[in-house]
């Protein structure tokens, strides 16, 4: 048997089951090692069953598409039988009683869930600081995050502790991470992937995708993942392509245009010129680059930060300590137990989302920001459908500077929220967008390049990241303990 199959990716274990070189119970126990040896230092996993692992390892057909490959789970996502918390206090204790579909589907492929991952509580950060339960590091270096709110299942897929994870993404909560772990994260098309037992943040934003070591891994969760679900209201009802017949097509004759508002003033030098370069060996291989606009980008994040937290506030009324979730001790009155079982189970930044989705929300408000904020997200969505009228994907960056410090912008909500600045305009108009690690920054900590695709694009998404992604090793190279 092959050693270290935990550094494998899944088209090379495919290989090696469909030719019974090795077992999925193999892979399990080789990744159980894995996290024994590395999980402690990163801290990536909130939950894992290896007995529920072995005993779908044992079942699994390894005809199927993903036949016995191990894929681990952000903590946002239900799997029956296990727990999801949603990487908060509120839901502590919680089982779950049913799949989502994503995880239905996973499992319909042949993959097997193994582990839950830590998580920015109820996907509101971009650090994984504001867990409620550890904090998970960066594997490259373990003193700066991993990103959020999917910097656990990044850093997982990073440290090779697990082969391939499912993130979500409300405001780049998937692409941050992995350009901060080195990895590949895809956002899918709004619709494309059901929300059916997503634990929601922002209904209308949220996207389920993969997180994996490459392009081909991805099209390959995807493959599996996406499709209508009529259980999921916002579920597009559209064919789903054979994602990774697509891959080799190459760039030749593709256009991809240049945003002039993501390319700006503090930009890292090392982000900036890793992203031009990323730009330049499309650009070799036959696509053609132009400028673009995209005019609306500068009212993005305030645009963002008003309609997720206003869905926000809704979403998460439900954790009244009546139904389900944390309840207050001995309280005096229902009164009390509202106020104190909410006040004892969200932390400090959902706490502060909720209260400024509430005020926008308020009588005498509505008009003046969430009426006005979608007025401004339909104008960014109309940036990209005229952008892609002359271009079929769009580049740049994916952050504006590598993994910063832990605590660096813990005490400075605006900074962390600055973040997320090349990637909320994606959520916000429902285009798909994919990071790829397109080099390192002076301290040697990854860089991704950003491409962006239309809407249900994914085809010309991966094409474009796989033909990068081959004609540079960025991909290969591995944290040091790794």
């Amino acid at each position: 048997m092959p050693d270290a199959l935990h550094t494998l990716t899944i088209a090379e274990l495919r290989t090696l089951l469909q030719k019974r070189e090795i077992s999925p119970a193999d892979i399990i126990h080789d990744l159980e090692a894995s996290i024994t040896a590395r999980d402690p230092e990163i801290g990536a996993y909130l939950h894992r069953d290896t007995a529920a692992a072995l005993a779908a390892a044992e079942k699994a057909d390894l005809s199927a598409p993903l036949g016995g490959i191990p894929v681990a789970i952000k903590d946002v996502l239900n799997v029956q039988g296990q727990p999801a918390t949603a990487g908060s206090k509120m839901l502590r204790g919680y089982i779950s009683p049913y799949d989502a579909t994503c995880i239905a589907k996973l499992k319909s492929a042949g993959a097997i869930p193994f582990g839950k991952l830590n998580m920015d509580e109820f996907a509101m950060g971009s650090s994984n600081e504001n867990s409620a339960w550890q904090l998970t590091r960066n594997p490259w270096d373990t003193t700066r995050v991993p990103g959020g709110s999917s910097g656990a299942s990044a850093a997982a897929v990073a440290a090779r502790t697990a082969i391939a994870s499912l993130g979500s993404d409300t405001g780049g909560s998937i692409r941050q991470p992995a350009a901060f772990c080195g990895i590949t994260g895809l956002k899918p098309t709004y619709g494309r992937v059901s929300r059916y037992g997503l634990i929601a943040y922002a209904s209308s934003l949220d996207q389920v995708g993969p997180m994996t070591r490459t392009v081909e891994d991805a099209a390959l969760v995807l493959q599996a993942i996406a499709g209508h679900d009529p259980q999921d209201s916002t579920s597009l009802n559209a064919p789903v392509p054979d994602y990774s017949a697509a891959l080799r097509r190459g760039v030749s004759g593709m256009k991809i245009g240049l945003p002039r508002e993501y390319f700006i003033d503090g930009i890292d030098p090392a982000v900036r010129a890793a992203v031009e370069a990323g730009v330049k060996e499309l650009e070799r291989q036959g696509a053609t680059v132009r400028e673009i606009s995209l005019p609306h980008t500068r009212f993005a994040i305030a645009a963002y930060y008003i309609i997720a937290t206003a869905e926000a506030s809704a979403n998460l009324a439900r954790f009244d300590g009546v139904r389900y979730g944390h309840r207050c001790d001995t309280p005096a009155d229902l009164r009390d137990m509202y106020d104190r079982s909410r006040a004892e189970g969200f932390g400090p930044e959902v706490k502060r989302r909720i209260i400024l989705g509430t005020y926008v929300l308020s009588s005498g408000y509505y008009d003046a920001y969430y009426r006005k904020a979608q007025k401004v997200r339909t104008l960014i969505a109309r940036d990209f459908a005229e952008a892609f009228k002359e271009v079929d994907l769009i580049a740049s960056p994916v952050t504006p500077t590598a993994a910063f410090k832990i605590g660096k912008n813990a005490g400075d909500p605006l900074q962390m929220y600055l973040a997320d600045i090349f990637t909320i305009a994606n959520n916000l108009s429902g285009v798909c967008g994919i990071s790829v690690p397109c080099g390192y920054s002076a301290e040697g900590l990854p860089i991704g390049l950003q491409l962006t695709g239309r809407p249900l694009g994914e085809e010309d998404l991966l094409r474009g990241a796989f033909a990068y992604e081959q004609a540079t090793d960025w991909h290969r190279r591995l944290p040091q303990k790794s």
